[in-house]
């Protein structure tokens, strides 16, 4: 992809940004928004659905020909050339809980593979965007913070029993128990932290596609490493580990023991 499309698709990400927060900020903290649970238990609100609805109608006048797939209303054209990856609003309990730890995540792959992913924070007005070289928050470059040792990490996580649930428990109790602190700053809001040099680890053991390809060039932007549980290839997981370069490997050592 050359550098001038490059540009023109990151422009059409911030006004995809832009769009899908003036439809969301109404609803958040809002006494009388509604909750409902979809088929797979999951909860979902009217701001989600409007968020994500806006961003497709958006997509469809300026690039016809491109593939969607979006958590609300599935996907279209996913063998395109282009196809783009929604979550409206991920991090949809603390959004109805009136807590601000959560984003709408855009993603623009190519060729089946993310090559530009925004995390943008209606409430706090914060658009964190990278392409796998450089990763900006609101125009500024970031970083990933240079970390050599687990016992001085502080690690992330959306939920602190899933990994005992989906990966293994023994080495999930190990990386807790040896980092200097953990907290549930979780989903999204957990990867910008992560990118801007607030933290060192963050790990999700259970995600769906839309939950985590604009991660991954936010993340690799701004220097650091993001692999499934195991260490493999992130396009292709339904987990997510992101590190430090100095940690990555001693995270996924710690988290799958022999």
């Amino acid at each position: 992809m050359t550098s001038g499309r490059q540009r023109e698709f990151s422009e059409f990400v911030y006004r995809l940004a832009q769009a899908s927060a003036e439809v969301i900020r109404p609803y958040f903290a809002a006494p009388d928004l509604v909750i409902e649970l979809k088929a797979d238990g999951t909860p979902v609100t009217v701001a989600d659905r409007k968020g994500e609805r806006v961003m497709r109608d958006l997509i469809g006048q300026a690039y016809p020909d491109h593939g969607i797939m979006g958590e609300e209303y599935g996907s279209l054209r996913r063998e395109a050339e282009y196809v783009w990856v929604l979550d409206p609003i991920d991090g949809t309990k603390a959004f109805a809980a009136g807590c601000p730890l959560f984003g709408t995540l855009i993603c623009l792959q190519w060729m089946g593979r993310p090559v530009i992913g925004a995390i943008h924070q209606p409430i706090m007005s914060q658009f964190l965007i990278g392409d796998g070289s450089q990763t900006t928050l609101n125009g500024h470059p970031v970083r990933v913070r240079s970390q050599p040792r687990i016992d001085d990490a502080l690690l992330l996580t959306t939920d602190l029993d899933t990994p005992c649930q989906y990966q293994n428990p023994a080495g999930w109790r190990k990386l807790v128990a040896r980092a200097a602190a953990v907290r549930t700053w979780g989903d999204c809001y957990g990867y910008l932290l992560l990118a801007c040099g607030g933290a060192d680890i963050m790990a999700d053991a259970i995600m769906n596609p839309w939950d985590l390809m604009a991660l991954i060039p936010i993340v690799e932007g701004a220097g650091g490493l993001i692999t499934d549980w195991q260490g493999n290839d992130p396009v292709k997981a339904n987990s997510i580990v992101a590190a430090g370069r100095e940690l990555h490997a001693q995270v996924i050592e710690t988290l799958n023991p022999h």
